[in-house]
């Protein structure tokens, strides 16, 4: 089993920082940094060169990093970030469940 309940694709809440209480999809799960890029949520400048893949040079608009301590899952269900519990089937699959109302995220 993994310790990154958090996977892409994965709808979630922003707990903490400046974007705290924003919504949006998991673009991207950097698991060696513990750290997630989450659509739409922490926008960062970064002034580039031009070069031959990027022809025009300026000031990039992107989503920045956020450390995984400051987002949860968001439960439809429930309406807010939940926490996480992990149940094995039968078949040996390990599903994720929301903790409050048991409904599976996978």
């Amino acid at each position: 089993m993994s310790g990154i309940a958090i996977k892409r694709n994965d709808f979630v809440v922003v707990t903490a920082g400046k974007e705290k209480g924003k919504k949006g999809k998991v673009l991207r799960v950097l698991r060696d940094k513990d750290r997630v890029i989450v659509e739409k949520v922490n926008f960062i400048k970064r002034h580039q060169k031009p070069s031959s893949g990027q022809k025009q040079g300026g000031i990039i608009e992107r989503e920045g990093t956020l450390h995984l301590s400051n987002v949860m899952l968001f439960c439809e269900k429930c309406g807010k970030g939940v926490r996480i519990r992990r149940q094995r089937l039968e078949d040996g699959h390990v599903v994720r469940l929301c903790a409050g109302c048991g409904e599976s995220f996978d």
